[in-house]
């Protein structure tokens, strides 16, 4: 909104010229989801603590969580509501592309809203079932992949790029629209399953976002894409004010989240923070290096998984509990000691899938 009103000043008043670049309307958007969220969120906590509509300890976690059990809940829609406001206000609202990862985090971010309002409102604990909730991801994720794929304009935008060969491109044809629905319902449920400590899931996304928005920047420049040997996508470059509203909003958020937390995201926030992640990565056409970038994510599923399976297959648990992060905490490690450290291997993860836009 405010992008149109100074793009249209511009034309008079050339000072006014500053406001296209896209550099200085990231870190506008930056703050202005970062002052949301300072503003808004004393209030958005004092409403959810007044209906009660606080988290639900498991009997069967570590014992230090049940000093948790009532911190309010549904955070995450603070985040969602910096992040769409800092958007409109910078983004260039003719871009496809912003409007496609705006979809899909209020798309995600609603089914995740259902389900706390559910738990934690109607006190109905079960929440969405897992088949309503798959079904309802389902829908979501074809929806935003047959959209970019039938408005796709180059054959760049649903191409795979293997990342580290500079020359090796796969022809995805219609199988872009199952690889699509792949990288954002996994994303989405990847950072909803590390969700689970203070702190733990927001700032890794905040890491991965930041780095998404650098290739966004770049896979938009057609001089930058050229040298990096990365594809040019007209419009593209315009998600990095998407991915720095995230990053605001995710600092702010995690003012009040960090240890010990006055609020947590919920799925609101896990599920729509997920799926924005994977619908950037396919725009800037990066899922192979969000796999790499978010590794964090992967691990806690893959545990996950891999309790399971093998308590299913042998009656014997793996882990001490999944997912990754209470293995840790029931082995003693302090919740600080395991979010920091989880945090350092996300930051390591994040650095080496920059690095691949210079390894070709």
């Amino acid at each position: 909104m405010l992008y149109s009103l100074f793009d249209w000043l511009a034309h008079d008043i050339s000072a006014f010229n500053v406001f296209r670049y896209l550099t200085l309307r990231a870190i506008l958007g930056v703050l202005t989801a970062l002052s949301i969220c300072f503003l808004i969120g004393p209030a958005l906590i004092r409403k959810l603590t007044q209906y009660k509509v606080g988290q639900v300890v498991r009997s069967d976690g570590p014992q230090t969580h049940l000093a948790k059990a009532g911190t309010p809940t549904m955070g995450g829609a603070l985040i969602l509501i910096a992040v769409f406001i800092s958007t409109l206000l910078w983004a260039n609202l003719h871009n496809r592309f912003v409007w496609v990862v705006l979809f899909t985090t209020l798309f995600f971010g609603a089914i995740g809203w259902v389900d706390d309002y559910r738990k934690l409102v109607r006190k109905n604990p079960k929440g969405l079932s897992a088949r309503e909730k798959y079904f309802w991801q389902t829908v979501g994720g074809f929806l935003v992949a047959v959209f970019l794929y039938t408005t796709a304009k180059l054959p760049a935008e649903t191409q795979l790029i293997v990342p580290v060969f500079k020359n090796v491109v796969l022809d995805m044809g219609p199988w872009f629209i199952l690889l699509t629905y792949f990288v954002i319902v996994g994303t989405s449920n990847a950072v909803n399953l590390t969700d689970g400590l203070d702190g733990l899931a927001i700032m890794p996304t905040v890491m991965v976002a930041s780095a998404l928005g650098v290739f966004a920047y770049l896979t938009g420049n057609a001089n930058f894409s050229s040298y990096l040997g990365i594809p040019f996508i007209p419009g593209a470059g315009e998600v990095l004010i998407f991915c720095a509203a995230i990053i605001g909003a995710g600092l702010g958020f995690l003012w009040f989240n960090t240890y010990p937390a006055m609020v947590f995201m919920g799925d609101v926030g896990a599920l729509g923070l997920g799926a924005a992640l994977g619908a950037v990565a396919v725009v800037v056409r990066q899922e192979i290096v969000l796999f790499i970038m978010g590794g964090l994510f992967v691990m806690e599923t893959v545990s996950v998984i891999l309790q399971v399976t093998s308590f299913k297959l042998t009656g014997k648990r793996i882990f001490r509990m999944a997912p990754l992060h209470h293995h840790f905490e029931l082995k003693g490690w302090p919740e600080p000691r395991v979010i920091v450290r989880f945090w350092i291997i996300s930051l390591i993860l994040v650095l080496i899938g920059l690095a691949t836009l210079k390894v070709r």
